[in-house]
């Protein structure tokens, strides 16, 4: 059976904007939620976003932070947290797409093959 987001998370009503990723238990530091973002050159700033990437909303205090993997076809962007988060409690990255170092957009721009 296809599930597009993680059994850990759900996607309800945000504060913060439109709707959001939240926890459903608690979920510990350092655990990893899955790919957000795939790379592939044809779109803005060079990645498409998965389901998961979809519904992550921007904080200045995130819990969770976006972590660069490369395999031989592509690069992606994983969900990471960054503190334990406790259930009921929205998922928040500090939005660094477009921060990433100059060399590691070359790298991805380069390994894109889609």
């Amino acid at each position: 059976m296809y599930k597009p987001l993680p059994e850990e998370v759900t996607v309800r009503k945000s504060k913060i904007d439109g709707l959001g990723l939240f926890a459903i238990k608690k979920i510990e530091k350092g655990h990893v939620f899955g790919i957000s973002h795939i790379s592939d050159y044809r779109f803005k700033n060079g990645f498409i976003r998965t389901p998961l990437g979809g519904f992550i909303n921007h904080s200045e205090e995130p819990n969770c932070r976006l972590g660069i993997s490369h395999t031989a076809d592509y690069d992606c962007l994983n969900l990471i947290s960054i503190k334990d988060i406790p259930r009921g409690t929205e998922i928040t990255t500090k939005y660094s797409l477009y921060g990433f170092k100059n060399e590691d957009k070359q790298k991805i721009k380069r390994n894109s093959r889609l």
